[in-house]
């Protein structure tokens, strides 16, 4: 590992342990060179599938568009970071375990609105706002009806 520092790429592990709910691993490492200390995160990478849109046009699956796709939906709302992480990671995971070799935008927008939905319905009608590109204010209006009528009783 290169130090950030001096660019040295010996470096000693000063501490591990699980981050990430168990999906990675925090190292604390420290340069033989310079003896600064830094930390990095190792996770597994997976073979993931092509992203195809609407257009046709191809692109890599980004983890970072999807998480930041949440960050946004999640804005100013009560979800924090580690259950951002958590959803990007079972979403990349589920792509991964499909075995597919290209998977439609539709299908990822989904799977995100899916768990948003569970995660914080603002979040989830943000995202699915934008996602949907309704129309107008009855397409909206429409979602909300369905999303009302979803709600587990209490």
């Amino acid at each position: 590992m290169q130090c950030p520092y001096c660019g040295e790429t010996e470096s000693r592990v000063a501490d591990s342990r699980l981050a990430g709910g168990s999906t990675s691993i925090w190292r604390r490492r420290e340069c033989e060179a310079c003896n600064r200390r830094f930390t990095t995160y190792e996770r597994v990478e997976y073979s993931l599938p092509t992203v195809v849109k609407k257009d046709g046009q191809r692109e890599a699956f980004d983890r970072l568009k999807l998480l930041s796709s949440l960050q946004i939906a999640c804005k100013k709302r009560p979800v924090d970071a580690d259950t951002l992480e958590a959803t990007a990671e079972t979403l990349e995971r589920k792509l991964a375990e499909s075995g597919d070799r290209e998977v439609s935008s539709r299908t990822l927008g989904e799977g995100v609105m899916d768990h948003l939905k569970r995660l914080d319905e603002v979040a989830y009608v943000r995202f699915a706002s934008v996602y949907k590109s309704f129309r107008d204010i009855d397409e909206f209006m429409n979602e909300m009806t369905e999303l009302v009528r979803s709600r587990p009783t209490e």
